[in-house]
């Protein structure tokens, strides 16, 4: 069992990926490091910043993957030799029922993905599964889906577990992390062999209003909640039709191609582009028809401070008395003459429904699977996850909306992967790419039930063994008593509601 130890005077052996400072507290046994992820009060906008335009910034996530170069310079060693005796924690319901040993493809109802943004402000998405815990509120999923590697050991930024994804929908609802358990080595040193972490989550989150409603430009500009501008590509015939229908409240406009002519209003078949402008200069353009004047009312969006931060348009940015972050765009009429790859579109207005509502627990909402460590290998598993990256070849095979599975007994012998210093990680022949990371392995999976034991959790390589360009091999630390004692930890906490 490899172990990070310092020696006298306190330098560092560097039998890791070092990071430069410490992520949280370490237990008295120096195996289980834990930080919080989001305070309480911060809850709701968290919740807000996912679910703001019916799911936006979950569809925008992109897989996350640790940026390697030789994984498929392997090497086998041998066997592992558990640190304590075998153990298991049954799954959710589970706990006094005889296991049934069934095989089967049927999708668990505990399997999701975990959405975060970045230390590079970009947004990121992972695998995960809601596993057995005293307040049925936690989240198994990889190390370095919770702790930005590279980074002194930062938890990532505004975390989020949400079962059941699938096109920006969050069925169950979206539960928030609250604290962040993973090995002391991992979390300090970027010890790739203890690559797996345990999440606790407030109670879970749904929207009591649905989607987004569509409401006419006067409705827009009164309401004083969250909203937006939507502009929607059409086609010419219904550009056309809108252009001519009196009661359409949408505002139609078209985007130039490199066909498009620039004529005046007058000119026969003319249609008016909008270009977005500086309040000043919208306040000098004249009011009716022709080049360079006004186009329309200004459009006053109320956003996210992420969207406010990240604006650089030429619109004005505001915070009105109640802390309510605002944008408004301003526009000047351009006339072209349609060419053949001219785009046409329509503006329309939409309410963002922000009513929430507490979902419950995660455990009773979508069960747990169990737990188990010091397992023998050998054995087989199942996997459940969400491939979305592409193979090192350019194919990409999975869209990362649907979850897809593996199935196969795990390797015998250590794997040692250079590229991130593992020394001591299991392999599994499994042909998926990266956004699998953080999916569990699952012993004794039972088609029936959709519950088994979580023995593994896919890490950050993804392995080319036979050197066709293509992954075929995946990773998991080997699940022992440190493991169990980083779980045990994460599942005695409660986290509770949002405030």
């Amino acid at each position: 069992m490899k172990r990070i130890l310092l020696p006298a005077g306190g330098a560092i052996l560097a039998t890791g990926l070092l990071a430069a400072g410490l992520a949280g507290t370490a237990s008295a046994s120096g195996v289980v490091d834990d930080a919080p992820l989001t305070p309480n009060n911060k809850v709701a906008e968290t919740v807000d910043f996912w679910f703001k335009a019916n799911g936006a910034a979950l569809r925008a996530a992109s897989v996350y993957r640790y940026d390697y170069k030789e994984v498929n310079k392997l090497v086998q060693k041998g066997g592992y030799t558990p640190d304590t005796k075998p153990g298991s924690t049954a799954p959710i319901g589970e706990e006094k029922k005889a296991a049934v040993k069934v095989q089967n493809v049927n999708l668990p109802k505990t399997i999701g993905k975990v959405f975060f943004e970045g230390r590079d402000g970009k947004l990121y998405w992972c695998s995960a599964t809601s596993i057995q815990s005293t307040y049925h509120n936690l989240v198994a999923t990889a190390g370095h889906c919770v702790y930005q590697t590279g980074a002194n050991g930062h938890v990532l930024d505004k975390w989020v577990f949400v079962p059941g994804y699938y096109q920006g929908k969050a069925p169950w609802g979206i539960y928030v992390g609250k604290q962040a358990f993973t090995h002391y080595d991992f979390a300090t040193y970027e010890d790739y062999d203890k690559d797996y972490a345990f999440v606790t989550v407030y109670n879970g989150i749904t929207l009591g209003g649905g989607d987004a409603k569509k409401v006419t430009k006067s409705e827009f500009d009164a309401y004083q909640g969250l909203k937006e501008a939507k502009d929607v590509e059409i086609s010419k015939e219904e550009f056309l039709k809108g252009k001519l229908d009196p009661t359409s409240t949408d505002s139609y406009w078209v985007k130039r191609g490199s066909h498009t002519k620039k004529v005046g209003p007058d000119y026969p078949g003319a249609v008016v582009e909008k270009v977005e402008v500086s309040y000043s200069t919208y306040k000098n353009a004249r009011i009716g028809k022709g080049e360079g004047f006004k186009f329309g009312e200004p459009i006053t969006e109320m956003v996210s401070k992420r969207d406010y931060d990240r604006y650089e348009g030429p619109g004005f940015k505001n915070v009105d008395k109640q802390g309510n972050y605002t944008i408004t765009h301003f526009y000047t009429q351009s006339w072209v003459l349609p060419g053949s790859d001219t785009k046409f579109f329509k503006t329309e207005f939409f309410l963002i429904e922000n009513f929430v509502k507490d979902a419950g627990r995660l455990g009773d909402n979508v069960g747990g699977q169990g737990f188990a460590w010091n397992q023998p290998t050998g054995k087989y598993v199942r996997t459940f996850g969400y491939p979305g990256g592409e193979h090192p070849d350019g194919n990409k095979p999975y869209t990362g909306v649907t979850p897809k599975w593996c199935y196969g007994k795990t390797s015998t012998k250590r794997t040692v992967v250079a590229a991130i210093k593992a020394e001591e990680l299991v392999s599994l022949k499994c042909a998926v790419t990266p956004g699998y990371n953080g999916s569990p392995w699952l012993l004794k999976y039972s088609n029936a039930k959709r519950l088994g034991y979580v023995n593994g959790v896919t890490t950050a390589v993804f392995g080319d063994v036979d050197g066709n360009n293509r992954y075929d091999t995946i990773f998991s630390s080997y699940f022992d008593g440190e493991t169990a004692s980083v779980y045990k930890a994460a599942a005695a906490l409660w986290s509770g509601k949002m405030s």
